[in-house]
Formats: structure tokens, sequence, C-alpha cells
């Protein structure tokens, strides 16, 4: 249910902000939403698995804190990241 070392080295890279960026809210964001669609895929095979969803559940609460962090912080990178990531709001 976690991602591979690759897809995540790929996610960082596709989204740090300047080199050896791992820490900036936008790939945060950007792998708590691949471990997100990872889950939810889960979900829809285990629909019993209560154990994942309160995973799944503290996840979309901690993007979502991010997310509003970013928002006030930047206005411009919280539009650009929630367009890149297809995320509704």
């Amino acid at each position: 249910m976690s991602i591979s070392p690759t897809r995540k080295q790929e996610v960082i890279k596709e989204f740090a902000t300047k080199a050896g960026d791992t820490g900036s809210p936008e790939v945060q964001v950007a792998i708590m939403s691949e471990r997100i669609k990872n889950l939810s895929g889960h979900m829809q095979e285990h629909k019993h698995d209560l154990h994942s969803r309160r995973g799944l559940l503290m996840l979309v609460g901690q993007r979502r804190r991010l997310l509003d962090y970013l928002k006030r912080v930047s206005e411009n990178r919280y539009q650009t990241l929630i367009q890149r990531l297809s995320i509704r709001r």
C-alpha cells in the first residue's frame, strides 16, 4: 500500500522546487497524494479493513492541513499544485 522507492523518487523529482528538495509542501503533498491513491484502491477491494481506513483518513487530513498552510503562505503555489495533482477543492 505504500509507494515504491523508485516511484517516490520520481514524484520528488517531478514536484521539487529546487535540487535536493524533499521537504517542501509541494513534495510532501504529492507523496501523500500518491499514498492516498494507493490506499483508495486497496479500500475498494477490502471494504472491511478498518485499520487501513483510519490510516487513509489520517493521510487525507494531514494533506488537507498542508494544503491549508500552502494556501495561507502562497496562493499561487497552492493553485498550481492542486491543478497539477487534479485535487478537487
